[in-house]
């Protein structure tokens, strides 16, 4: 018989950082903003205590920089913010996509425009799937549900960052990072020493048995063509993501309508999804774990087989555009807001998804 694993009780912010720890996170840095402070204070004392190194910076734009150079010189590294202070950081994320170095950026997102609230949004969607900062570029982007998710995925962010050379985005919000249940952890990772040896920067030896050429990493490309090779590459890179797709469906199979939410809002949405089922309506749910690469061709199947679509979000209106897309060949989807600064529960999803049912 299997030993259990032992759960322990946690924020999500927090389930956040024990997950950084267990990937083999080394370094942070950060800035405080609510509601992500509990991930720097925590890896203040505990990233400290895994021998690794944590600075809180003078700004964001500061701490994001720091990320670009430990990422550089292949340490596993991570930084987290909420909605503006990420805003601050979009211009090192540009280059560090540019120049293929891996990171881990945090976002748990706060209302807005502007300063907003400290309360839950889903406004950045945009900026975390289209590349906030400057010029062609993607990162992936993972979007946690609850604990336990955020706790694997930020596991998860530090392998697919070093595999693809990228920065990988965790877009939580207040709700995911204050709410507190069980997770089960994992083991601790042992990461390979020569992880990255054949990119990162430690120093060229001049002599001896490791003399080689120095390298360079750098997102600057002024050769005729060079910039254009470049953006192809990374291209195909992006489009290699389209294969690690994730997401959770429930219910769908039997379903006339089919809620598309993610986040906190997916959980929320999967509530009141559960209780029209028991009062015999045909509903389900699909919520996207990736947020880029998004789950297209599952929402597209799900469209030829007659599902019309309603999406539910935390913002006015940005998911809904990428769920358009997907099943566009074969259906819309009505949409649903919750606008930043209010707090939803189940309860205000039902008379929408009837409605939306209902609709012919």
């Amino acid at each position: 018989m299997a030993e259990k694993k032992e759960r322990i009780f946690v924020k999500g912010n927090e389930a956040i950082g024990l997950g950084a720890l267990a990937a083999g996170c080394r370094c942070f840095f950060g800035y405080p903003i609510t509601p992500q402070n509990d991930i720097p204070e925590f890896m203040s004392q505990a990233l400290v205590d895994a021998g690794g190194q944590f600075v809180q910076a003078e700004s964001e734009v500061a701490a994001a920089n720091m990320l670009l150079g430990a990422g550089a010189s292949g340490v596993r590294a991570m930084t987290s913010s909420s909605s503006p202070g990420v805003s601050l950081k979009q211009e090192a994320l540009s280059y560090m996509a540019g120049s293929e170095i891996p990171a881990v950026v945090v976002n748990m997102t706060r209302g807005g425009p502007g300063l907003g609230d400290i309360g839950s949004s889903q406004g950045d969607y945009f900026q975390a799937t289209r590349g906030g900062g400057h010029g062609d570029y993607r990162l992936f982007v993972l979007a946690p549900c609850g604990a336990q998710e955020a706790y694997d995925m930020t596991y998860r962010a530090f392998d697919l960052a070093f595999s693809f050379r990228n920065p990988v985005m965790i877009l939580g919000d207040a709700i995911v990072g204050q709410m507190k249940e069980p997770i089960v952890p994992r083991e601790p990772k042992a990461v390979d020493p020569e992880e990255g040896a054949d990119w990162r920067l430690i120093g060229a030896p001049k002599s001896g048995p490791s003399k080689r050429e120095h390298r360079i990493i750098k997102s600057l490309f002024l050769n005729d063509g060079e910039l254009a090779g470049q953006n192809k590459h990374l291209q195909a890179k992006y489009e290699a993501w389209k294969k690690l797709v994730e997401f959770e469906t429930y219910e769908t199979k039997d379903a006339d309508l089919v809620v598309v939410a993610y986040g906190s809002i997916g959980r929320i949405a999967k509530s009141a999804v559960r209780a029209l089922r028991e009062k015999g309506k045909k509903v389900g749910l699909f919520r996207p774990k990736t947020l880029y690469p998004f789950p297209d061709k599952a929402l597209e199947k799900l469209a030829k087989e007659g599902k019309r679509f309603l999406t539910i979000e935390h913002n006015l209106g940005q998911m809904v555009e990428d769920v358009r897309l997907s099943v566009r060949h074969y259906a819309d989807s009505d949409l649903f807001c919750v606008y930043p600064g209010n707090m939803p529960s189940p309860d205000d999803f039902m008379a929408p998804i009837v409605r939306a049912l209902g609709r012919k």
